[in-house]
């Protein structure tokens, strides 16, 4: 059993540069956690902790019973996959792949039998005799990626990995190391700022802003019940609509409409509402919530990106976006509405969700 646990986790650099602060998590054998967040918010930094880059200021690393927090990179038995791939361009591909079992002085039999495994999972047998400089950015990140593999390690690190390919490839390869985690049976941590990469690769997201943990759940979780207003806000694409709002007795004031408020033990006076822009549609049948003006259509294929303007409580305009059909709309003017489950609330002062559904 290889879990990875982090305990109370704290990195301080200055008084005023504090990148993690008071982190604690664990990933199970098998488990994928995306760190997810800004640039800044101390995603590497943690990722650096747990290989042995940096050592931690307060807390601890464990993997299964034992505490590495103090132990040399080497004595740690944990695989890191980074960003700049760092093969070795006088090496082919299967003497880079074998380098570091070599070193860990590994019987030739077995070195051969590890490559010889990886090789076929990450479809690199016809490029074998190639040098780096000879492969495409995709060849040599599978080939970053089956160097850590073959060590067998108790826990793989991946550093944003994917952030140096284009887009179309940046897809493929996705794909491909989703299979390779489902086949392993090690806790992988995954760092990205990629919001997809994070929700299609992960058994876990783990949301970090200001070196602080925002919510640790599944994709899923993360996306349909955010922690906060932060979390609502970064995850999603297009963005998260989010508003603040007056209240008014059991509703919220949205120009001269009335949106009913969740359960709450008392109304405040202002409250933050959030909808996605694929859960706000055309009112065709059932009343209105809100009528607004089209100012901009932006055309993304499958759907378009519409923003209207929404008179607030004070008359002026405020911009929400949602996504509809090409054929769905015609007039300047729309009626729309939202499902009372599609809306999230928000506490203006701590931005905390005030509804957190099970």
């Amino acid at each position: 059993m290889s879990r990875l646990e982090l305990r109370n986790l704290n990195k301080t650099f200055t008084p005023k540069v504090i990148p993690v602060k008071d982190i604690s998590l664990t990933v199970e054998d098998g488990e994928v956690l995306s760190l997810l967040g800004p640039s800044g918010c101390g995603k590497s930094t943690i990722l650096r902790m747990i290989a042995g880059l940096e050592q931690p200021t307060r807390g601890q690393v464990l993997i299964g019973d034992r505490d590495i927090t103090n132990k040399r990179p080497g004595d740690r038995n944990i695989a890191m996959v980074f960003q700049s791939y760092a093969l070795y361009p006088h090496m082919n591909v299967y003497e880079n792949l074998c380098a570091g079992l070599k070193l860990k002085k590994v019987p030739a039999d077995e070195i051969e039998q590890r490559v010889t495994e990886v090789s076929r999972v990450l479809g690199l047998d016809d490029l074998m005799q190639r040098k780096p400089g000879q492969l495409s950015g995709g060849q040599r990140q599978r080939v970053a990626v089956g160097r850590a593999l073959v060590r067998r390690s108790d826990v793989f690190l991946l550093d944003e990995p994917l952030s140096n390919l284009d887009a179309l490839l940046r897809e493929h390869v996705r794909a491909d190391l989703k299979q390779i985690f489902l086949s392993q049976n090690a806790p992988v941590v995954y760092v990205t700022h990629d919001q997809t990469e994070a929700m299609t690769l992960s058994t876990q997201v783990a949301v970090l802003n200001n070196g602080y943990l925002q919510q640790l759940d599944a994709p899923e979780q993360i996306y349909n019940r955010p922690a906060n207003q932060f979390v609502a806000g970064f995850v999603g694409s297009p963005q998260m609509n989010l508003f603040t709002l007056p209240c008014q007795g059991n509703c919220a004031l949205l120009g001269d409409f009335k949106l009913p408020l969740p359960d709450l033990p008392t109304a405040p006076p202002q409250i933050v509402l959030g909808m996605r822009p694929e859960n706000v549609r055309l009112a065709e049948t059932e009343t209105p919530l809100f009528k607004g003006q089209v100012f901009l259509v932006e055309n993304l294929g499958m759907h378009n990106l519409v923003s209207i303007k929404v008179p607030n409580a004070q008359g002026e305009p405020i911009v929400l976006r949602l996504l509809l059909a090409p054929d769905r709309w015609a007039n300047r003017e729309l009626s729309l509405t939202v499902l009372p489950e599609a809306m999230h609330w928000f506490d203006v002062q701590t931005g905390d969700s005030l509804v957190r559904r099970s």
